[in-house]
């Protein structure tokens, strides 16, 4: 019988991906499929005769139609094809043929004249060879004309080690497809560039329609318009109103495609039903990015999800972002911009804070809220439902914004955790990120759409990773932003209280210390009847001390002298002081909330600049934005770390041991060993034995003193230790135990293990995360801990430093680093330990769960002396793959 050939339409689902490009514009890659002929050919047709050269060698004007078929019918395993398309046209192609009885294909690609220079080459190639990698292959081999340099560069500059041969006119290059850090690196870093080039195109448009503007004052419509009219836009702004010539005294057009100029955002204002009309003309006009403020879409249920899905998916094919659907809008407060495309009428001034909020109808009381205390902002961008652009997409924006200097979120979900944990981790090098999430316990329908559920630790460990500050309010939010926004970072933890009232002084100081700061000194009281003068001399004498790192500045008003003399003289005195430029100021003063004009150091546009000192109702809260600012100051400046790969791994040993299991599930004691063997992971020797007499042989065997465990899953684990004989050191204790354990295990199967050094009793576990695929924690092992929840968790993949933090992150901690005189366990053992697990999790993701448990730390080492690991599918990992667009659920 003839050989089954595959089906040249059935290719992974996964391989098709929307893609950013280095212009900000996107489009769909996806496998080619024999009904793309006529496309392909018309691709053909339109490539220059240069661009045929290069590819092809020669002129090859036409594709016959035998090469026809052989192009557009792949195997999609030795013979793998995609093609880009905007639309329904093909623009570039990317292919690999597998060299016969080899693990390397030959690759190539070719890209159309009009989107060459866009970002193609190098995204075909990352998809290409991950693709290669899934179907077993290693390297890939390419000939390239010699003159053809911009190829030559897309290989070059791709990360990998590319070895390079040139023979009559042409470059052979061959490299292993295998991720390096340097690929890697090179694939974030174009990213980034993509992604906040898409974002900047949404802020800094040159044109803006509003569609569906409205000459009825209580329509949405109108209130865009005349929001984008009043905050003087730098463009041209267009009312599309097919019953009106004019809105608001601005001619109106009956359809965006009667625009006699080119438009670059678009602002959507028309019912739900209406949306897709509205779509056709926007991407046959060339619109670049879209804001929907229309609802109606996925919070309506699933229709409305339908709906949105059809929405982003048009638009991603056609090269545009989405903000939306159900966004209050975007904002760009740049003075060469004046951007208010949004339903707010209340703008805080400009400054150099940009806000993500995906509540469209919290956004409008967050802008008021901003203008009231005076926090000026660069960009502002509402998402809403967040079908497409997302919280990821602006902090790339904003990484490299210069008019950007503090970040603030405002999240309800998370589309793409991982994602979140790596970028934010990056930005908060250079910039403060400060997140406020809610939907602990309920998340709107149309956000848990595009959003994944997150527990609270892992939520807790990803913001701690990253270097996030994770407030709890919106007032939290602002508390916080006025002081990243205003003042330097604190060098310590030290703090000075300066104040002419010792109740308000002792309530700061108390609210220091219960924060972990530490009091450089007490309270310093300058009296009732101290004038400005003598309290702002007060203040300087404490900023200028040595042992001094912030200062918290508390003040009721006497009735003498009015207490905005005092303020002035506070500012005054800051801005003369040079060690004010490097310790933070806080103040609780005349009861403000904000930043008051009197302690207001005007910026260039008149609004509160750097310098300024905020103001907090209550001593509190001024203390808890110096304690989140103290933190972020300290991880700021701890070592960024470097992920470290242990010596001795065996993958394959490990993949071997997997492979095995037929089922998912409990993997037997055996497997377990052999799969933490291969990682270099030890557990201390131990037998299984059904009588007593085999018990001691094995227990003189092993060496005395032993453990004898039950193999009972009910009894093993238990605090009491009812199922557990510790350090039997003779022949008539171990067959006393043996009599003991399989009594109250009904069961003759006993384990003899080696006993090891004294020490305390910890836990490593790798836990189920379904939006980080896998977290791992660290705890101290007993009942009280697992009462408490007293464990430290940490997403993957880990670095050195995250291991070291991780088992020092616990409560409990100090008992590891000789609490109350006790001998300090060897803690590097431990952090070595946590990065063979995470080696393991990172390579073998079908474990599913992994607990090593008890680990006994001493100062002598730390052993494993028992483990248990689940199996189960692998989970999806949404940002380890090539570059793509989050998917469209």
């Amino acid at each position: 019988m003839p050989t089954p050939q595959p089906d040249p339409f059935a290719y992974p689902p996964l391989w098709e991906a929307d893609i950013v490009l280095s212009d900000g514009g996107t489009a769909h890659l996806r496998p080619i499929v024999p009904t793309d002929a006529d496309a392909l050919l018309a691709f053909h047709t339109r490539l220059s005769e240069r661009t045929r050269y290069f590819r092809y060698f020669g002129p090859y004007p036409q594709i016959p139609d035998k090469d026809l078929h052989r192009f557009t019918t792949v195997d999609h395993r030795d013979r793998v094809a995609f093609v880009a398309l905007l639309g329904d046209d093909i623009v570039a192609v990317g292919r690999y043929e597998r060299v016969p009885g080899t693990d390397s294909a030959e690759v190539a690609f070719v890209v159309e004249d009009a989107h060459q220079g866009r970002g193609f080459g190098s995204i075909l190639l990352e998809h290409l060879a991950a693709a290669a990698r899934e179907r077993g292959l290693a390297r890939f081999e390419a000939e390239v004309l010699a003159e053809n340099v911009r190829m030559v560069r897309v290989f070059r500059d791709a990360g990998y080690q590319v070895s390079r041969v040139f023979d009559e006119g042409a470059l052979h290059l061959e490299f292993a497809i295998d991720p390096t850090e340097a690929s890697v690196e090179v694939a974030h870093a174009r990213e980034q560039a993509a992604e906040a080039r898409s974002v900047h195109n949404l802020l800094h448009p040159r044109s803006v329609a509003v569609i569906g503007a409205s000459t009825d004052p209580a329509k949405v419509g109108n209130a865009v318009l005349g929001n984008l009219l009043a905050a003087n836009f730098a463009g041209p702004v267009f009312p599309v109103n097919a019953e009106h010539r004019s809105v608001r005294g601005v001619r109106a057009y009956p359809t965006v495609l009667d625009i006699p100029d080119p438009v670059d955002l678009a602002v959507v204002a028309v019912p739900a039903a209406g949306v897709d009309e509205v779509m056709d003309a926007c991407l046959a006009k060339g619109v670049k990015t879209l804001v929907v403020v229309s609802s109606g879409f996925g919070e309506t249920g699933p229709d409305g999800r339908g709906a949105e899905r059809r929405l982003v998916d048009e638009a991603r094919a056609h090269g545009m972002r989405v903000v939306g659907p159900n966004a209050l809008g975007v904002v760009n407060l740049d003075p060469s911009v004046r951007l208010n495309a949004t339903l707010a009428p209340t703008l805080p001034g400009p400054g150099r804070t940009g806000f993500f909020c995906q509540s469209g109808a919290l956004g409008t009381a967050i802008l008021a809220d901003a203008a009231a205390r005076g926090l000026g902002l660069s960009t502002f961008v509402s998402a809403g439902n967040r079908a497409d652009v997302s919280g990821n997409d602006l902090l790339q924006y904003w990484e490299t914004d210069p008019a950007t200097d503090v970040v603030l979120l405002y999240l309800e979900s998370f589309g793409n955790p991982r994602k979140f944990a790596r970028l934010a981790r990056r930005l908060g090098r250079t910039k403060p990120v400060v997140v406020v999430k809610s939907g602990r316990n309920t998340v709107l329908p149309a956000l848990a759409a595009t959003g994944v559920a997150v527990d609270e630790a892992s939520v807790q460990a990803l913001f701690e990773q990253a270097g996030v500050i994770r407030v709890e309010s919106i007032a939290q939010l602002f508390d916080t932003a006025l002081l990243l926004a205003h003042q330097p970072l604190p060098p310590g933890e030290r703090v000075a209280v300066v104040g002419n009232s010792s109740a308000i002084g002792v309530l700061a100081a108390d609210a220091a210390l219960a924060q972990g700061l530490a009091l450089a000194d007490a309270p310093v009281d300058v009296g009732a009847q101290a004038g400005p003068d003598e309290f702002a001399a007060a203040v300087a004498a404490a900023v200028r001390r040595s042992d001094v790192d912030s200062l918290i500045v508390v003040f009721v008003p006497p009735l003498a002298i009015p207490g905005t003399a005092y303020a002035r003289a506070l500012r005054e005195l800051a801005e003369g002081l040079a060690e004010a430029d490097s310790k933070p100021i806080v103040s609780t003063f005349l009861a403000a909330e904000g930043i008051p004009a009197e302690l207001a150091v005007p910026g260039p546009d008149g609004a509160p600049g750097r310098g300024s000192i905020p103001s907090y109702p209550s001593p509190e809260r001024a203390v808890t934005a110096l304690a989140r600012a103290t933190d972020y100051a300290r991880w700021r400046s701890a070592p960024v770390g470097r992920t470290v790969t242990p010596d001795g791994l065996v993958p394959a040993a490990a993949a071997a041991v997997v492979a095995l299991s037929e089922q998912d599930g409990p993997l037997p004691d055996d497997r377990v060993i052999a799969l933490l063997a291969a990682y270099g992971i030890d557990i201390l020797p131990f037998r299984t034995v059904t009588d007593a007499d085999t018990a001691v042989a094995v227990g003189l065997e092993l060496g005395l003193p032993v453990v004898l465990k039950t193999t009972s899953e009910r009894l093993r684990h238990r605090s009491d230790l009812v199922g557990v004989r510790l350090d039997l050191t003779t022949e008539d204790a171990i067959r006393n135990a043996y009599a003991d354990l399989s009594a109250v295990a009904a069961s003759p199967e006993v384990h003899v293990q080696r006993m090891a050094p004294k020490g305390t009793s910890c836990s490593i576990g790798l836990h189920d995360d379904p939006s980080f695929g896998t977290v791992v924690s660290f705890g101290l092992a007993g009942l009280l801990s697992d009462l408490v929840g007293d464990r430290a968790y940490r997403a993957l993949p880990l670095t050195d430093t995250d291991a070291a933090g991780l088992v020092r992150a616990p409560r409990s901690a100090p008992l590891l680093a000789g609490y109350a005189g006790s001998e300090p366990a060897d803690l590097p053992a431990l952090e070595r330990l946590v990065l063979r697990v995470a080696a393991l999790a990172e390579d073998i993701p079908e474990i599913r769960t992994l607990t090593l448990e008890p680990i006994l730390a001493s100062a002598a080492g730390a052993y494993v002396t028992g483990a248990r690991a689940t199996l189960g599918p692998p989970p999806s990992r949404p940002d380890t793959g090539p570059r793509r667009l989050r998917p469209i659920r």
